[in-house]
Protein backbone atom coordinates (compact mmCIF):
# COMPACT_ATOMS: atom_id res chain seq x y z
CA UNK A 1 0.00 0.00 0.00
CA UNK A 2 1.29 3.45 -0.96
CA UNK A 3 0.44 6.23 1.44
CA UNK A 4 0.83 9.94 0.66
CA UNK A 5 2.26 11.73 3.69
CA UNK A 6 2.89 15.35 4.58
CA UNK A 7 6.48 15.82 3.48
CA UNK A 8 8.90 17.07 0.90
CA UNK A 9 12.34 16.32 -0.44
CA UNK A 10 13.80 15.55 3.03
CA UNK A 11 11.00 13.20 4.12
CA UNK A 12 13.04 10.00 3.81
CA UNK A 13 15.52 8.92 6.50
CA UNK A 14 18.93 10.56 6.38
CA UNK A 15 18.16 13.61 4.22
CA UNK A 16 18.48 17.26 5.18
CA UNK A 17 17.84 20.38 3.14
CA UNK A 18 18.45 24.13 3.27
CA UNK A 19 17.75 27.14 1.09
CA UNK A 20 18.80 30.78 0.97
CA UNK A 21 18.57 33.99 -1.00
CA UNK A 22 22.10 34.38 -2.35
CA UNK A 23 21.25 37.31 -4.63
CA UNK A 24 21.87 35.85 -8.08
CA UNK A 25 19.32 38.21 -9.67
CA UNK A 26 19.33 41.69 -8.19
CA UNK A 27 15.74 42.24 -9.35
CA UNK A 28 14.43 39.30 -7.26
CA UNK A 29 13.83 39.03 -3.53
CA UNK A 30 13.02 35.29 -3.35
CA UNK A 31 15.31 32.50 -2.25
CA UNK A 32 17.43 31.32 -5.16
CA UNK A 33 19.57 28.41 -3.93
CA UNK A 34 18.89 25.03 -2.32
CA UNK A 35 21.11 22.30 -0.90
CA UNK A 36 20.22 18.67 -0.20
CA UNK A 37 22.46 16.29 1.74
CA UNK A 38 22.26 12.56 2.39
CA UNK A 39 23.73 11.36 5.67
CA UNK A 40 25.51 8.57 3.79
CA UNK A 41 26.53 8.04 0.16
CA UNK A 42 23.50 7.07 -1.92
CA UNK A 43 22.97 5.19 -5.15
CA UNK A 44 22.52 7.98 -7.71
CA UNK A 45 20.64 7.62 -11.00
CA UNK A 46 19.17 10.19 -13.33
CA UNK A 47 17.72 11.11 -16.69
CA UNK A 48 18.68 14.15 -18.69
CA UNK A 49 17.66 16.33 -21.61
CA UNK A 50 17.97 15.02 -25.15
CA UNK A 51 18.54 18.57 -26.39
CA UNK A 52 21.96 18.58 -28.11
CA UNK A 53 22.67 21.86 -26.31
CA UNK A 54 23.35 20.55 -22.81
CA UNK A 55 23.95 22.86 -19.86
CA UNK A 56 27.13 22.43 -17.82
CA UNK A 57 25.26 20.91 -14.82
CA UNK A 58 23.76 18.27 -17.12
CA UNK A 59 27.25 17.33 -18.28
CA UNK A 60 28.59 17.31 -14.71
CA UNK A 61 25.72 15.26 -13.30
CA UNK A 62 25.72 12.79 -16.21
CA UNK A 63 29.31 11.87 -15.42
CA UNK A 64 28.46 11.25 -11.75
CA UNK A 65 25.30 9.28 -12.49
CA UNK A 66 26.80 7.05 -15.19
CA UNK A 67 30.36 6.67 -13.92
CA UNK A 68 30.62 7.41 -10.19
CA UNK A 69 27.10 6.02 -9.54
CA UNK A 70 27.02 7.47 -6.01
CA UNK A 71 26.13 10.90 -4.64
CA UNK A 72 25.69 12.55 -1.27
CA UNK A 73 24.64 16.14 -2.02
CA UNK A 74 22.82 18.26 -4.58
CA UNK A 75 23.23 22.05 -4.88
CA UNK A 76 20.81 24.02 -7.05
CA UNK A 77 20.54 27.63 -8.16
CA UNK A 78 17.92 29.62 -10.05
CA UNK A 79 18.33 32.81 -12.06
CA UNK A 80 21.12 31.57 -14.35
CA UNK A 81 21.05 28.27 -16.26
CA UNK A 82 24.82 27.82 -16.71
CA UNK A 83 24.08 26.80 -20.31
CA UNK A 84 26.02 27.90 -23.42
CA UNK A 85 28.90 28.67 -21.03
CA UNK A 86 31.58 26.39 -22.48
CA UNK A 87 34.58 25.13 -20.52
CA UNK A 88 34.21 27.90 -17.93
CA UNK A 89 30.68 26.75 -17.12
CA UNK A 90 31.85 23.19 -16.50
CA UNK A 91 34.76 24.48 -14.41
CA UNK A 92 32.25 26.41 -12.32
CA UNK A 93 30.37 23.17 -11.57
CA UNK A 94 33.67 21.67 -10.43
CA UNK A 95 34.40 24.69 -8.22
CA UNK A 96 30.88 24.56 -6.77
CA UNK A 97 31.21 20.83 -6.00
CA UNK A 98 34.61 21.39 -4.38
CA UNK A 99 33.12 24.04 -2.10
CA UNK A 100 30.26 21.77 -1.02
CA UNK A 101 32.79 18.98 -0.51
CA UNK A 102 34.79 21.22 1.81
CA UNK A 103 31.73 22.42 3.72
CA UNK A 104 30.11 19.00 4.20
CA UNK A 105 33.17 16.79 4.41
CA UNK A 106 32.21 14.58 1.48
CA UNK A 107 33.99 13.72 -1.80
CA UNK A 108 33.58 16.34 -4.55
CA UNK A 109 32.64 13.59 -6.99
CA UNK A 110 29.60 12.92 -4.79
CA UNK A 111 28.23 16.45 -5.31
CA UNK A 112 25.56 16.97 -8.01
CA UNK A 113 24.79 20.46 -9.30
CA UNK A 114 21.68 21.99 -10.87
CA UNK A 115 20.92 25.34 -12.46
CA UNK A 116 17.89 26.95 -14.06
CA UNK A 117 17.24 30.40 -15.46
CA UNK A 118 18.58 32.53 -18.28
CA UNK A 119 20.79 30.78 -20.85
CA UNK A 120 24.14 32.43 -21.61
CA UNK A 121 25.59 34.22 -18.56
CA UNK A 122 28.30 32.64 -16.43
CA UNK A 123 27.44 31.86 -12.82
CA UNK A 124 28.49 34.63 -10.40
CA UNK A 125 30.75 32.30 -8.46
CA UNK A 126 31.35 34.63 -5.54
CA UNK A 127 27.58 34.68 -4.92
CA UNK A 128 27.18 30.94 -5.53
CA UNK A 129 29.98 29.99 -3.15
CA UNK A 130 28.74 32.43 -0.53
CA UNK A 131 25.28 30.88 -0.85
CA UNK A 132 26.75 27.42 -0.26
CA UNK A 133 28.52 28.68 2.87
CA UNK A 134 25.25 30.11 4.21
CA UNK A 135 23.26 26.92 3.55
CA UNK A 136 25.64 24.32 5.01
CA UNK A 137 24.91 25.15 8.68
CA UNK A 138 21.18 25.46 7.98
CA UNK A 139 20.66 21.87 6.74
CA UNK A 140 17.58 20.46 8.44
CA UNK A 141 15.16 17.54 8.34
CA UNK A 142 12.25 19.82 9.29
CA UNK A 143 9.17 19.81 7.04
CA UNK A 144 9.21 23.58 6.58
CA UNK A 145 12.76 23.49 5.23
CA UNK A 146 11.65 21.11 2.47
CA UNK A 147 8.87 23.49 1.51
CA UNK A 148 11.25 26.46 1.47
CA UNK A 149 13.62 24.54 -0.79
CA UNK A 150 10.78 23.72 -3.20
CA UNK A 151 10.00 27.45 -3.34
CA UNK A 152 13.68 28.35 -3.79
CA UNK A 153 14.07 26.33 -7.01
CA UNK A 154 11.04 27.98 -8.70
CA UNK A 155 11.48 30.38 -11.62
CA UNK A 156 8.26 31.27 -13.44
CA UNK A 157 6.39 28.63 -11.42
CA UNK A 158 3.46 30.06 -9.46
CA UNK A 159 3.52 27.32 -6.82
CA UNK A 160 6.00 24.83 -5.35
CA UNK A 161 5.75 21.19 -6.37
CA UNK A 162 6.54 18.60 -3.70
CA UNK A 163 5.27 15.26 -2.42
CA UNK A 164 6.20 12.38 -0.12
CA UNK A 165 4.94 8.80 0.09
CA UNK A 166 5.46 5.79 2.33
CA UNK A 167 5.35 2.12 1.38
CA UNK A 168 6.64 -1.21 2.64
CA UNK A 169 9.50 -3.21 1.15
CA UNK A 170 11.01 -6.28 2.79
CA UNK A 171 9.03 -5.65 5.94
CA UNK A 172 10.51 -2.16 6.33
CA UNK A 173 8.80 1.21 5.97
CA UNK A 174 10.37 3.09 3.06
CA UNK A 175 9.84 6.71 2.05
CA UNK A 176 10.22 8.74 -1.12
CA UNK A 177 10.32 12.54 -0.88
CA UNK A 178 10.56 14.75 -3.93
CA UNK A 179 10.39 18.25 -5.34
CA UNK A 180 10.56 19.67 -8.84
CA UNK A 181 10.26 22.90 -10.73
CA UNK A 182 8.84 23.45 -14.17
CA UNK A 183 6.42 25.84 -15.80
CA UNK A 184 7.80 26.92 -19.17
CA UNK A 185 10.19 25.45 -21.76
CA UNK A 186 8.53 22.11 -20.99
CA UNK A 187 8.46 19.37 -23.60
CA UNK A 188 10.64 16.73 -21.97
CA UNK A 189 12.29 13.83 -23.72
CA UNK A 190 13.54 12.58 -20.37
CA UNK A 191 11.97 14.34 -17.43
CA UNK A 192 11.20 17.90 -16.47
CA UNK A 193 13.15 21.08 -15.95
CA UNK A 194 14.58 20.07 -12.56
CA UNK A 195 13.39 17.18 -10.39
CA UNK A 196 14.93 15.79 -7.21
CA UNK A 197 13.72 12.50 -5.72
CA UNK A 198 15.20 11.22 -2.44
CA UNK A 199 14.46 7.80 -0.95
CA UNK A 200 15.77 5.72 1.93
CA UNK A 201 14.98 2.52 0.02
CA UNK A 202 17.91 0.16 -0.55
CA UNK A 203 17.97 -0.53 -4.28
CA UNK A 204 20.58 -1.78 -6.73
CA UNK A 205 22.00 0.82 -9.15
CA UNK A 206 21.01 -0.97 -12.36
CA UNK A 207 17.51 -1.68 -11.08
CA UNK A 208 17.12 1.94 -9.90
CA UNK A 209 18.21 3.33 -13.26
CA UNK A 210 15.98 0.97 -15.26
CA UNK A 211 13.00 1.71 -13.00
CA UNK A 212 13.48 5.48 -13.14
CA UNK A 213 13.66 5.43 -16.93
CA UNK A 214 10.48 3.35 -17.18
CA UNK A 215 8.62 5.63 -14.78
CA UNK A 216 9.84 8.82 -16.47
CA UNK A 217 8.55 7.54 -19.80
CA UNK A 218 4.95 7.35 -18.58
CA UNK A 219 4.97 10.44 -16.36
CA UNK A 220 7.33 13.37 -17.00
CA UNK A 221 7.77 12.37 -20.64
CA UNK A 222 4.01 12.73 -21.09
CA UNK A 223 3.98 16.43 -20.16
CA UNK A 224 4.14 19.39 -22.49
CA UNK A 225 3.55 23.07 -21.88
CA UNK A 226 4.99 24.72 -24.96
CA UNK A 227 6.87 22.18 -27.07
CA UNK A 228 10.34 23.43 -26.05
CA UNK A 229 12.83 20.94 -24.59
CA UNK A 230 15.15 22.70 -22.14
CA UNK A 231 18.95 22.60 -22.13
CA UNK A 232 18.88 21.80 -18.39
CA UNK A 233 16.24 19.06 -18.01
CA UNK A 234 17.31 16.81 -15.14
CA UNK A 235 15.65 14.26 -12.87
CA UNK A 236 17.84 12.77 -10.14
CA UNK A 237 16.99 9.87 -7.83
CA UNK A 238 19.12 9.20 -4.76
CA UNK A 239 18.62 6.02 -2.71
CA UNK A 240 20.63 5.89 0.53
CA UNK A 241 19.33 2.56 1.88
CA UNK A 242 18.70 3.84 5.42
CA UNK A 243 15.28 2.15 5.53
CA UNK A 244 17.38 -1.03 5.89
CA UNK A 245 15.21 -3.16 3.65
CA UNK A 246 16.90 -5.98 1.79
CA UNK A 247 18.44 -4.45 -1.33
CA UNK A 248 16.00 -4.56 -4.24
CA UNK A 249 18.15 -6.18 -6.90
CA UNK A 250 15.73 -8.10 -9.12
CA UNK A 251 12.12 -8.53 -10.15
CA UNK A 252 9.57 -9.25 -7.46
CA UNK A 253 6.96 -7.78 -5.16
CA UNK A 254 9.32 -5.24 -3.57
CA UNK A 255 10.36 -3.87 -6.95
CA UNK A 256 6.73 -3.68 -8.06
CA UNK A 257 5.86 -1.68 -4.94
CA UNK A 258 8.89 0.59 -5.29
CA UNK A 259 8.03 1.25 -8.93
CA UNK A 260 4.39 1.98 -8.10
CA UNK A 261 5.44 4.43 -5.38
CA UNK A 262 7.91 6.15 -7.70
CA UNK A 263 5.23 6.34 -10.39
CA UNK A 264 2.78 7.95 -7.96
CA UNK A 265 5.37 10.57 -7.03
CA UNK A 266 6.37 11.37 -10.60
CA UNK A 267 2.79 11.44 -11.92
CA UNK A 268 1.77 13.89 -9.20
CA UNK A 269 4.67 16.19 -10.03
CA UNK A 270 4.16 15.87 -13.79
CA UNK A 271 0.48 16.82 -13.56
CA UNK A 272 1.34 19.80 -11.40
CA UNK A 273 3.92 21.00 -13.93
CA UNK A 274 1.26 20.91 -16.64
CA UNK A 275 -1.33 22.61 -14.42
CA UNK A 276 1.19 25.33 -13.55
CA UNK A 277 2.25 25.92 -17.14
CA UNK A 278 3.19 29.53 -17.83
CA UNK A 279 0.02 31.61 -18.01
CA UNK A 280 -2.16 28.50 -17.76
CA UNK A 281 -5.70 28.51 -16.38
CA UNK A 282 -6.53 24.85 -17.04
CA UNK A 283 -4.95 21.43 -16.85
CA UNK A 284 -5.60 19.74 -20.21
CA UNK A 285 -5.41 15.93 -20.15
CA UNK A 286 -5.58 13.61 -23.15
CA UNK A 287 -6.49 9.98 -22.44
CA UNK A 288 -6.24 7.70 -25.45
CA UNK A 289 -7.71 4.19 -25.18
CA UNK A 290 -8.32 1.26 -27.50
CA UNK A 291 -4.86 1.40 -29.07
CA UNK A 292 -3.09 -1.62 -30.62
CA UNK A 293 0.10 -0.81 -28.62
CA UNK A 294 1.35 1.69 -26.06
CA UNK A 295 3.46 3.68 -28.53
CA UNK A 296 0.41 4.46 -30.69
CA UNK A 297 -1.56 5.66 -27.68
CA UNK A 298 1.42 7.72 -26.45
CA UNK A 299 1.97 9.49 -29.78
CA UNK A 300 -1.72 10.33 -30.12
CA UNK A 301 -2.06 11.63 -26.56
CA UNK A 302 1.01 13.86 -26.84
CA UNK A 303 -0.09 15.20 -30.21
CA UNK A 304 -3.40 16.30 -28.71
CA UNK A 305 -1.95 18.17 -25.74
CA UNK A 306 0.78 19.85 -27.83
CA UNK A 307 -1.63 21.22 -30.44
CA UNK A 308 -1.70 25.01 -30.10
CA UNK A 309 -5.17 25.11 -31.61
CA UNK A 310 -6.50 22.54 -29.14
CA UNK A 311 -4.82 24.41 -26.26
CA UNK A 312 -6.38 27.69 -27.40
CA UNK A 313 -9.81 26.06 -27.61
CA UNK A 314 -9.45 24.81 -24.04
CA UNK A 315 -8.57 28.35 -22.93
CA UNK A 316 -11.65 29.69 -24.70
CA UNK A 317 -13.94 26.90 -23.39
CA UNK A 318 -14.71 26.12 -27.03
CA UNK A 319 -15.91 22.56 -27.74
CA UNK A 320 -14.01 22.54 -31.04
CA UNK A 321 -13.19 18.84 -31.06
CA UNK A 322 -12.22 19.08 -34.72
CA UNK A 323 -8.90 20.48 -33.52
CA UNK A 324 -8.31 17.43 -31.35
CA UNK A 325 -9.29 15.06 -34.17
CA UNK A 326 -6.99 16.95 -36.53
CA UNK A 327 -4.06 16.70 -34.08
CA UNK A 328 -4.58 12.95 -33.89
CA UNK A 329 -4.55 12.74 -37.67
CA UNK A 330 -1.19 14.44 -38.16
CA UNK A 331 0.49 12.73 -35.18
CA UNK A 332 2.10 10.05 -37.34
CA UNK A 333 0.32 7.27 -35.46
CA UNK A 334 -1.76 4.80 -37.48
CA UNK A 335 -5.44 4.53 -36.50
CA UNK A 336 -8.83 4.34 -38.19
CA UNK A 337 -10.59 7.73 -37.96
CA UNK A 338 -13.91 6.05 -38.73
CA UNK A 339 -13.69 4.01 -35.51
CA UNK A 340 -12.77 6.95 -33.28
CA UNK A 341 -14.85 8.47 -30.47
CA UNK A 342 -13.97 11.76 -28.72
CA UNK A 343 -15.58 12.76 -25.43
CA UNK A 344 -14.81 15.86 -23.36
CA UNK A 345 -15.12 15.52 -19.58
CA UNK A 346 -14.59 17.41 -16.34
CA UNK A 347 -16.01 17.41 -12.82
CA UNK A 348 -19.15 18.91 -14.39
CA UNK A 349 -19.83 15.82 -16.49
CA UNK A 350 -18.98 14.55 -19.96
CA UNK A 351 -20.20 15.06 -23.50
CA UNK A 352 -19.46 12.96 -26.59
CA UNK A 353 -18.62 15.14 -29.59
CA UNK A 354 -17.44 12.59 -32.16
CA UNK A 355 -18.63 9.01 -32.59
CA UNK A 356 -17.15 6.60 -35.14
CA UNK A 357 -15.46 9.54 -36.85
CA UNK A 358 -18.65 11.56 -37.21
CA UNK A 359 -19.39 14.93 -35.62
CA UNK A 360 -22.42 14.72 -33.32
CA UNK A 361 -25.09 17.30 -32.67
CA UNK A 362 -24.70 18.47 -29.09
CA UNK A 363 -25.83 21.22 -26.74
CA UNK A 364 -23.36 24.15 -26.84
CA UNK A 365 -24.67 25.22 -23.43
CA UNK A 366 -23.94 21.80 -21.93
CA UNK A 367 -20.49 21.70 -23.55
CA UNK A 368 -19.67 25.17 -22.21
CA UNK A 369 -20.60 24.04 -18.70
CA UNK A 370 -18.36 20.97 -18.97
CA UNK A 371 -15.40 23.03 -20.20
CA UNK A 372 -15.61 25.62 -17.39
CA UNK A 373 -13.60 23.84 -14.62
CA UNK A 374 -9.82 24.12 -14.35
CA UNK A 375 -9.22 20.45 -15.26
CA UNK A 376 -10.45 19.19 -18.65
CA UNK A 377 -9.94 15.76 -20.22
CA UNK A 378 -10.22 14.65 -23.83
CA UNK A 379 -11.18 10.95 -23.87
CA UNK A 380 -10.27 9.45 -27.25
CA UNK A 381 -11.14 5.82 -28.01
CA UNK A 382 -9.72 4.43 -31.27
CA UNK A 383 -11.22 0.95 -30.73
CA UNK A 384 -8.28 -1.06 -32.04
CA UNK A 385 -6.79 -2.78 -29.00
CA UNK A 386 -6.32 -2.78 -25.23
CA UNK A 387 -3.52 -0.24 -24.76
CA UNK A 388 -3.89 3.29 -23.41
CA UNK A 389 -1.81 6.36 -22.56
CA UNK A 390 -2.33 9.65 -20.76
CA UNK A 391 -0.61 12.97 -21.48
CA UNK A 392 -0.87 16.23 -19.56
CA UNK A 393 -0.72 19.78 -20.90
CA UNK A 394 -2.38 23.12 -20.34
CA UNK A 395 -4.30 25.79 -22.18
CA UNK A 396 -2.57 28.48 -24.23
CA UNK A 397 -3.29 31.95 -22.89
CA UNK A 398 -2.38 35.57 -23.52
CA UNK A 399 -0.18 35.49 -20.42
CA UNK A 400 2.12 32.84 -21.88
CA UNK A 401 3.32 35.31 -24.48
CA UNK A 402 3.65 38.11 -21.92
CA UNK A 403 5.74 35.97 -19.56
CA UNK A 404 8.15 34.87 -22.27
CA UNK A 405 8.39 38.27 -23.94
CA UNK A 406 9.70 39.68 -20.64
CA UNK A 407 11.63 36.63 -19.41
CA UNK A 408 15.13 38.15 -19.14
CA UNK A 409 13.89 41.24 -17.33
Amino acid sequence: MIKVIDGGVNAAKGYTVASVRAGIKASSTKKDMALIKSEVPAVAVGTFTKNLVKAAPVQWDSNIVYNVKKAQAVIVNTGIANAATGAEGLKNCETEAAKVSELLGIPAEYVLTGSTGVIGPQLPMDIILSGAEKMAPLLSSEREEAHEAAVAIMTTDTQPKEIAVEFEAGGKTCTIGAMCKGSGMIHPNMGTMLGYIMTDTAVDYDIALKTLREVIDVTFNMVSVDGDTSTNDTVLLLANGLAENEVIADEGKDLETFKAALTAVCEFLAKNIAKDGEGATRLFTAHVTGAPDYETAKVLAKSIITSNLSKAAIFGTDANCGRIFCAMGYSGAEFDPMKTDITMSSKNGSIKLIENGMFLTFSEEEALNILQPDEITAECDIKSGDFEATAWGCDLTYDYVKINADYRS
